[in-house]
């Protein structure tokens, strides 16, 4: 038996739509993306394109620049230091935006004090970068379970700075 061929039609634009799409989410309401990533080095430029279009998109593009460098030094990391999949997951809750990247690896970074590193070093910045750019950073051993696979989750938060208030006007006066 076959089925007839499905036959999209086109919708007058006076015509309600049946089935109304929802608005954005408001500003201040939470949000959360995920994105799973496998241990491939193209990984960190998807998660840093990924990181952009949702800031810009909730209006956030005034942390993209901090947000991405730090998802950038997290998720190469996760690539270059383990042999299985990754995550790193957005989580907005207003005025703090948390950026979090979990691994397969049960080593946690060092959260002491930093070391120089040497100034023709290749590597060894990373921890050193999210101290400067970060509100706040840290990071937690995961046990394996029922919710899934051991490792670690690393993240750091940046907050939105305090603007002036709503309907008033911004003072571009500097004493």
């Amino acid at each position: 038996m076959t089925r007839p061929p499905a036959v999209l039609t086109a919708q007058a634009d006076d015509e309600p739509d049946p089935v109304p799409h929802p608005g954005p989410i408001p500003f201040a309401a939470p949000w959360s993306y995920e994105l799973h990533y496998p241990c491939d080095p193209r990984a960190p430029g998807i998660a840093r394109l990924t990181l952009r279009a949702v800031l810009a998109a909730h209006g956030l593009a005034e942390l993209a620049d901090r947000a991405e460098l730090l998802t950038s030094e997290l998720t190469t990391n996760s690539v270059r230091h383990t042999r299985g999949p990754a995550s790193v997951r957005l989580h907005w809750l207003d005025p703090v935006l948390r950026v979090s990247v979990w691994d397969m690896s049960p080593d946690l970074p060092p959260l002491g004090p930093r070391s120089a590193v040497p100034p023709d070093a290749f590597t060894g910045r990373g921890l050193l970068i999210l101290d400067v750019l970060a509100d706040r950073w840290g990071g937690c051993g995961t046990g394996g379970g029922p919710y899934g696979p051991a490792g670690k989750t690393v993240w750091f938060e940046l907050a939105v700075p305090p603007g002036p208030p709503a309907g008033g006007p911004a003072s571009a006066l500097v004493v």
